[in-house]
Parts: C-alpha cells; sequence; structure tokens
C-alpha cells in the first residue's frame, strides 16, 4: 500500500459529513484523563500517523498496540497490526471497529467531522503535536510516552535523540554553498505540485543544511511553470513509495524542470517517505542520508 493516496487524496483533507455512526459522549472521567495527556487504559491503542508507532516501537511498549494507520510501515512488524486506513480520511467506524482504550493520534488526522465523532465516543482520544524541527521530534516522544506511561523510557529516548539529531545537524555546519532543494511530491498531467515552507519537507531539507527553493507559500501548492523556473533548484527531491512514481525521464522532460540547473544536471535525489517527512526516531538518520546526497565528501563526521 502506498504512503500516501493520489493528489486528489492529498488535498482533500475533508471529505463531507461522516454519517452512519452515532458516537456514546464519553463519559466526564474519560475526558479528564484525556485532557491531562494519559491513557487511563494503555493495553489497546490504536496509533494514527507513522511516527507514533516508530516512537511506541522504539520505546519496547509495541505491546499496547492494537491497530495502526496506513502510513505506519515501519518497523516491519507494525505490519502486522490491524490496519484502520490513511490517516487524513479516516472512518470513525474502522478506528472504533478495532476496540481500542484509546486512541493517539498524530496531528493533521482527518477529516475533521471524522475526528469529531471520534472524540466525542467513548474511547479517549489524545493528538500528538508534528512539528518539523528538532525540538518538535523530542515533544512527540516525550508526549507519546506520557499518553501510553512509559515516561521514564520516553525520557531516555528523548536524550538520545537529541544527541544524534545534534550531531546529524553539525555534519553540514561548515557548508557555505547550500545547495537549492525543490521538493516534488506530485506530477499529475505535467503539473508540479512543490513543497512551500510549514511542511515536513521544508523542515528536514534545512535539518540537512539545504535552502529550500520555494518560499512564497506555506504547505504544499501547484506551481507554474514560471515559478519553477524562477525558483532555480539545484536538486529535486522527491519521495518513494508515494504512490505512482514519476520516472526520471518525465521528470527532466518537463520544460520548467529541464530550465532549472537541477534539470540540466539531472540531480533528482529520491528517499523513503516515511523516513524522510516522518520526524521520529530515525529522523537524524534521514538527516544524516540527505545530506550525504546533496553534498557528499563535504559533509564531516
Amino acid at each position: 500500500m502506498a504512503l500516501f493516496p493520489s493528489l486528489s487524496g492529498l488535498l482533500r483533507l475533508a471529505l463531507g459529513p461522516v454519517i452512519g455512526l452515532t458516537p456514546v459522549m464519553a463519559p466526564p472521567s474519560a475526558r479528564a484523563t484525556e485532557s491531562t495527556g494519559v491513557f487511563a487504559d494503555a493495553s489497546k491503542i490504536a496509533a494514527i500517523g507513522g511516527s507514533i508507532t516508530e516512537i511506541v516501537y522504539a520505546l519496547g511498549e509495541q505491546s499496547h498496540l492494537v491497530a495502526r494507520d496506513s502510513t505506519s510501515r515501519y518497523p516491519e512488524a507494525a505490519l502486522r497490526l490491524p490496519d484502520v486506513g490513511y490517516m487524513r480520511q479516516l472512518s470513525p467506524e474502522g478506528v472504533l471497529s478495532v476496540n481500542p482504550s484509546g486512541i493517539l493520534a498524530l496531528h493533521g488526522s482527518g477529516p475533521k467531522e471524522a475526528l469529531d465523532v471520534l472524540k466525542k465516543s467513548s474511547v479517549p482520544f489524545i493528538e500528538v503535536p508534528d512539528r518539523y524541527d528538532h525540538e518538535g521530534i523530542l515533544e512527540k516522544i516525550r508526549i507519546v510516552g506520557k499518553a501510553i506511561g512509559a515516561d521514564a523510557k520516553a525520557a531516555e529516548l528523548a536524550v538520545e535523540t537529541d544527541a544524534r539529531l545534534k550531531a546529524a545537524e553539525k555534519q553540514t555546519a561548515s557548508i557555505k554553498d547550500r545547495k537549492r532543494i525543490l521538493f516534488v511530491l506530485s506530477m499529475q498531467g505535467g503539473k508540479i505540485l512543490a513543497s512551500g515552507t510549514d511542511t515536513a519537507a521544508d523542515g528536514i531539507i534545512k535539518l540537512a543544511g539545504g535552502v529550500n527553493a520555494i518560499d512564497g507559500f506555506s504547505g504544499y501548492k501547484q506551481m507554474s511553470d514560471e515559478a519553477v523556473i524562477t525558483a532555480k533548484p539545484d536538486v529535486i527531491l522527491m519521495m518513494n513509495n508515494a504512490g505512482r512514481a514519476t520516472p526520471d525521464e518525465e521528470l527532466f522532460a518537463n520544460p520548467a524542470i529541464s530550465s532549472t540547473p537541477a534539470g540540466a544536471a539531472r540531480k533528482l535525489i529520491r528517499m523513503d517517505g516515511g523516513y524522510l517527512l516522518g520526524f521520529g526516531p530515525r529522523t537524524a538518520n534521514a538527516i544524516h542520508d540527505l545530506a550525504v546526497s546533496l553534498y557528499g565528501g563535504q559533509v564531516t563526521d
């Protein structure tokens, strides 16, 4: 299964009213527990968001998990858990069908109507912030650990992750000539959907010592040929395992791409989507790998 659905699925964060399920209102005690960020019963947790699932496994607390969403594809053992659907296209019926004792969902899950139903159900719901920077990863680890009663393990993992992130970021500190990178999410009908600021792609580019070639908008937007040419990227960055892959020849045959330094030099980096954009325990490794792909021998140990 692809990490992300089609372009229409990526852009459709609201799918219309959720019908066919009457929520059972959570009792005051459950809502109070939810507000503290700790599940009263963490024995059967539905994890929504690949980085959340990764963190639970990294903590050695995977026995708490009863289900995952379709972006949770690492570690491989997680694939044996029931899949409740893509995190941005959830159905309350699918999530509640696994009879979870709690729902741990990454910010950005949806659609809103589905989350509204889940939050009003009798199952405690905790939302985990998703910030695309160094401290955001550490915060995520601490919040997930607290939610399932593994605070001490989370504190240790946060310290280890902090050290790895600092080491990874330091590797490109002395590089003067920073590469301009265009992250292309998809190309459908020859139209380029690219990352601006305030995205996971923007965050990983900066952490790896690169410069996002697009800074005129936030989020992911379709770009005109003129905007792509004006951005003058040195490198194109794309994901693997994210739906239909755009062949190299198709990418570099695009008139706008071919008119950029990246197109002329055929500079393209592809990385696994969950690994590249997960912002979890493996992100320090992803920073290193992307930095090496960008700068080669200039990356210091």
